[in-house]
């Protein structure tokens, strides 16, 4: 299939890319203090670590486990024992805001003809509840996990989820991503990628050479429908 062909599916990553991962903590700042935001950065960076040491060791846990974990050694590391408060703050996750672009660029796709779906690392009631909450769950097609596969991204088995779902080829799939290691795994599948770079940093994982970098979801249905 050519390049230049428009591709049957429009995949996404979820959290980070379409659901805002700090909204979390925001909707709770005040009582997480001035140490909010370091709390939130940490508790995502102990999240992705947690999949990665799992899949590299062939081992699993539920992502809510994981999220749960994090969580705990986010408030610990900065001196924050307040269990009603980690409560919330696991149940704030399960209904992050959308990022602001995520709704016109889904609804753009799906009405030009294109499959839409996510695919995540969440487990599927979690990714139900947060695409419900955050008002999208109506312009996807569907939500694919890891969960029922027991391995995490960038394991080309999670990627071929998508083939599978959609009886397609990679290169039939365009994937948007701003994790730049989820990037660079579905573009070693073959899918054509889109590396979403809200936070403009360098650029990593060779994604220069292969994906498209974009600076948000904005750009994306123009440079995937041209």
């Amino acid at each position: 299939m050519s390049r230049a062909t428009r591709p049957r599916a429009a995949v996404f990553d979820a959290y980070g890319t379409l659901l805002d991962i700090h909204s979390a903590v925001a909707r709770h700042a005040a009582r997480v203090g001035d140490k909010a935001a370091a709390v939130s950065a940490l508790w995502r960076a102990k999240q992705l670590e947690a999949t990665w040491v799992l899949s590299a060791t062939g081992a699993y846990e539920g992502f809510d486990a994981i999220t749960d974990r994090a969580l705990g050694f986010a408030l610990a590391t900065h001196g924050i024992a307040d269990d009603t408060l980690r409560a919330d703050l696991l149940r704030a996750y399960r209904s992050l805001d959308a990022l602001p672009d995520a709704a016109a660029a889904l609804a753009r796709l799906r009405d030009a003809g294109l499959a839409t779906a996510i695919l995540s690392n969440g487990q599927p009631d979690a990714l139900a509840a947060a695409t419900r909450a955050a008002g999208i769950a109506p312009l996807l097609g569907g939500i694919l996990s890891v969960h029922p596969l027991r391995r995490y991204k960038p394991h080309p088995a999670v990627y071929a989820l998508v083939t599978e779902r959609f009886a397609c080829q990679p290169d039939e799939v365009a994937f948007a991503s701003s994790n730049d290691w989820d990037a660079h795994g579905a573009a070693r599948f073959g899918f054509r990628v889109f590396w979403i770079n809200r936070a403009r940093q360098p650029v990593t994982y060779w994604l220069d050479e292969m994906a498209t970098i974009l600076p948000d979801l904005a750009a994306l249905p123009d440079a995937i429908l041209g």
